[in-house]
């Protein structure tokens, strides 16, 4: 604990704070504005964080205090308090710990996370579609709002692609861990005779785009809108006006498009949000070499190319090839129960 209070060094943040705190009542400060609003995000950030610390501090000396007293009194009555107290502590430190790592420009962003089936047909888009449900499950348990903003559905099952936007501090810093191929290996419930099927899923994890970004990155004369009708689970039409909308980018080429609304201007806005993370990511593309740490490598969907197996049959299990790290219950993994495959990943980074 003491190397890692020294690191994070709570005094200097506490000074930033006062520093901050006195720039914010300077006449003047408030004239150029959003330079004001990122410096008041700037504090709240720093608040939130130091408080965390605080209270983590509190709660060791707290238990310090509860050890000394055992001892004192010779009572062993405390123990399994104090056995609870140290692991709910050791859990909060390895959060904290990963929270370090987390310092990239865009990590305490919102993350807009795309799924694309691969390889393997129907159970490939039926693997997407349970991808989709294992990050909003994820999002939900972690009490970080979500907002579905494509899905593309199969012809016979499960989706082709799907978009969901994931909020709350630091969602694109974890959700970055889960940049990759995921594979899937189970009995094919669409397969007659009921054989063993490999599924293969791409998931790719952007930034969400600012305001202001969003003004220079994306020009409305810049881009194409085309509309179709929406459609649904087998392919099947569900709408019968052109609510769906496709974004063309002219510039780039970049395509995105969106038909999760029965509203044409709420697709749209969902279809603009996408491809405004789109063109930020290009253009930070084209200054800097950071392609990997952003987007990460785009290989093929297919064999040899996974971050992560999820093995139903013949045995089951979750391993990720880039840590080792490994669960034998994947109906918790599915369920969205990945912080640990999360936090292995980012912390392997830092070693």
């Amino acid at each position: 604990m003491i190397c890692l209070w020294s690191v994070f060094d709570v005094s200097k943040q506490e000074q930033e704070i006062l520093r901050i705190e006195h720039e914010a009542g300077v006449s003047g400060f408030w004239d150029d504005y959003q330079n004001a609003q990122n410096v008041m995000q700037e504090l709240g950030k720093l608040k939130e964080t130091v408080s965390v610390w605080r209270e983590f501090q509190r709660d060791v000396e707290a238990t310090l205090d509860l050890v000394n007293l055992s001892i004192d009194e010779h009572d062993n009555s405390f123990e399994s308090q104090l056995e609870e107290d140290v692991a709910r502590l050791n859990r909060l430190m390895s959060q904290q710990e990963v929270l370090l790592t987390l310092s990239g420009e865009y990590d305490d962003r919102p993350a807009i996370l795309t799924i694309y089936a691969g390889a393997g047909g129907t159970d490939s888009q039926d693997w997407a579609e349970m991808l989709f449900r294992m990050y909003a499950r994820w999002a939900e348990d972690d009490k970080r709002p979500s907002q579905i903003m494509d899905l593309s559905y199969g012809d016979e099952a499960g989706v082709r692609g799907a978009t969901i936007e994931i909020g709350g501090r630091y969602s694109y810093g974890y959700l970055s861990a889960e940049k990759g191929v995921h594979r899937l290996v189970r009995l094919s419930p669409y397969d007659p005779n009921h054989l063993r099927h490999t599924s293969f899923a791409q998931v790719e994890v952007l930034p969400a785009a600012l305001d202001d970004e969003v003004n220079i990155s994306v020009r409305q004369e810049d881009i194409k809108m085309d509309t179709f009708r929406s459609s649904g689970p087998g392919g099947q039409n569900v709408q019968k006006v052109a609510s769906a909308v496709r974004l063309t980018h002219i510039p780039t080429g970049v395509v995105v498009s969106c038909q999760t609304e029965r509203s044409q201007h709420q697709n749209r806005e969902y279809a603009m949000r996408i491809l405004s993370a789109r063109i930020l990511d290009l253009e930070n593309k084209k200054r800097s070499e950071e392609r990997s740490k952003l987007l990460g490598d785009r290989v093929a969907a297919e064999w040899g190319n996974q971050i992560r197996s999820y093995v139903l049959h013949p045995y089951k299990s979750v391993k990720d090839h880039r840590t080792n790290h490994q669960s034998t219950n994947p109906e918790a993994v599915l369920d969205g129960r990945i912080s640990g495959f999360i936090e292995a990943y980012l912390m392997s980074k830092v070693g």
